[in-house]
């Protein structure tokens, strides 16, 4: 049994992961971890609010219901940003 229509795009971004550690986003066949030690905002969300994300354009990924805004550079390389830690 399919799931999905023939010729029906599927989301090419999930957060495919959801642990203690952190999250783990699936974005066009490449696995991104957000450790909560670099990317604390998710760690006290409901999972509803973590599992919906959007990609407004290529690399950058939203998540409306947490108002949390991350480029593919930050998710990759947090250490590049250091500012982001203050805020936890």
């Amino acid at each position: 049994m399919s799931l999905s229509a023939h010729g029906v795009a599927v989301s090419a971004i999930e957060v495919t992961n959801i642990s203690s550690h952190g999250i783990w986003l699936l974005a066009h066949d490449q696995e991104l971890f957000m450790s909560y030690d670099d990317i604390p905002w998710f760690k006290e969300q409901p999972i509803k609010a973590v599992l919906h994300v959007e990609e407004p354009s290529p690399g950058h990924f939203y998540w409306p219901d947490i108002d949390v805004d991350l480029t593919q550079e930050i998710i990759e390389h947090p250490e590049r940003f250091p500012n982001m830690s203050e805020n936890k």
